[in-house]
Parts: C-alpha cells; structure tokens; sequence
C-alpha cells in the first residue's frame, strides 16, 4: 500500500529537472574535496614534526568538525614516502582511522594494509609480529591513529608496546572523550601526556577561513564578499567556528546559488542554507 502510494506520488510530480551539463560540471567541481592550510594547521604540523624528530608519543585532542582529521592526515601527505627499486618503501609517517570497538587484530590489519602488505591470518601474537617487521622495515617514525577513542581499553597496552619497543612516535587523536579513556591507565597517560589541542575558529582566525575558502574552495564567477559583517554573522552563528560545518555551508550555498541562476552567493541563499544547520 505505501509502496502504491509512493508511485502515485512520483508520477503526479513527475521527473527532477536535471541540471544542465555546465552547472553539474561546477556542482561536481565544488563536491571535490581539497585540502587547506590555515594558520592552525601550519601550527599542528610543526608541533608534531617536533614530536617526530624527537621520538616521542603524544595526544592531539579537539571537538569534532573542528578539521583534526584533515590537518594530521595531511601532516602524513607531506612526508611522502621513498620508494627504491628492490627495498621496502620507506615510510616516515603512517595514518590510519580505525573502526568501533578497535581490538588488538583490527589494529594490527589497519597498520599492515596502509603500508601496503598483505594481511595474514594466524593468532594475536603471529600478526604482532609481522606488523611489528613491516613498521620497522618501511623505517616507520610516527603512527598517527585518529579516532584513537573507540580502541578497546586493553588495546592500549598494544599501542604502549609500539612506542616502547619500537621507537616510534605514536599519535592519539580524538575528542575529549580520548583524554577521559586514557586517564584511567596511569601508565598509558604517562606516555601520552604531551596535548595539542585543536580548537575552533574565531576572530580573524575565522575571517580568514572564509576569504581562503571563498577564494580557493568556492570560485564562483563573482566574488560573494563573504567577510562582509552580515556574511560573517551568519556563517559565525551557524558554525560556532567549527571548520567543518563551514566548509558544508559554503559548498551547498554555492551549489544552491548557481541552481537559482546566481553567479555568487547572496544573502538570502546563506541565511537559508544556515538555517538548516542550527
């Protein structure tokens, strides 16, 4: 019956108007993710090559949408690997995301499949070990593991033996929820006490995401003024300076504005969009 109903609908209405060639080639241009630097993420990657140079484990903590994912992974992008005909690649920093519940076995396959070795079966130990040879071959130096929050509590114990046997900076990233798991294990925290918190945008911190992201994310065909103040009101309104929710806003603004025949983004279009994110 809803199903008959739902047919009647669809043909009453009839078939979505699709866009022409142009505007789905633009609407596919500002869905493509890109990656950009700002100040805070220039801030980040220095912290951490310290950390790299010297060794030593450490936390990167933030709300979610703040853009911790973007800033550590291209943290990782910039140390690109060597590649030498005949030798393992050499591999200075390893990032990976890992699933809910992680176990130690997850854990394991996540590292192993980043750099790009077969994952084999066998027990616990088995694949220990040969995830334990293919960090040390690819001369491994940081393991950045995001979403560190969903480890099982004695996975810890698996990642404390990666910085202790091994020598690598091992990187913890995720919310605040992150520091509240790790404080319970007096001796996983001891490792990991060194924090860099990524906060959220604000000031001309968060004027300055807008222009960048006006300028290299968006390119419409007329500039939007998007730091004029009532721009910047709403967007400051709607995000809270989360970079995430940001870069949502103004991508479907964008998309919104050229389905309406618009060559910018005025400010009816951003109130209505914003409005669908409070």
């Amino acid at each position: 019956m809803t199903v008959n109903k739902a047919k009647e609908i669809a043909q009453q209405l009839g078939n979505l108007e699709l866009p022409s060639d142009k505007l789905q080639a633009e609407i596919k241009r500002l869905n493509q993710r890109k990656i950009v630097t700002l100040k805070q993420v220039e801030v980040l990657h220095q912290w951490l090559e310290g950390k790299r140079q010297a060794r030593q484990s450490c936390r990167v903590v933030g709300e979610s949408r703040t853009g911790k994912t973007i800033a550590c992974n291209s943290y990782r992008l910039r140390n690109k690997p060597i590649q030498e005909v005949g030798k393992p690649p050499i591999v200075p920093v390893v990032y990976i995301q890992i699933p809910q519940e992680c176990g130690a076995k997850d854990l394991f396959k996540a590292v192993i499949e980043h750099l790009k070795y077969q994952m084999t079966k066998g027990t616990v130990a088995e694949i220990r070990d040969r995830m334990f040879r293919v960090l040390k071959s690819c001369q491994v130096e940081m393991l950045i593991i995001d979403e560190a929050d969903r480890l099982k509590p004695k996975t810890f114990a698996e990642v404390r033996d990666i910085f202790d046997k091994l020598d690598i900076a091992v990187v913890l990233v995720g919310t605040d929820r992150l520091d509240a798991v790790i404080k319970r294990d007096e001796q996983v925290y001891n490792r990991f006490r060194a924090c860099h918190r990524f906060g959220k945008l604000s000031g001309k911190d968060f004027e300055e995401a807008i222009a960048i992201w006006e300028r290299d994310i968006l390119k419409l065909p007329v500039p939007s003024n998007l730091t004029a103040k009532s721009m910047m009101k709403v967007l400051a309104q709607a995000t809270g300076g989360y970079i995430g929710l940001l870069d949502m806003i103004l991508r479907e603004a964008a998309i919104r504005s050229l389905k309406k025949g618009l060559s910018k983004i005025d400010l009816a279009t951003l109130k209505e969009v914003a409005a669908e994110y409070k």
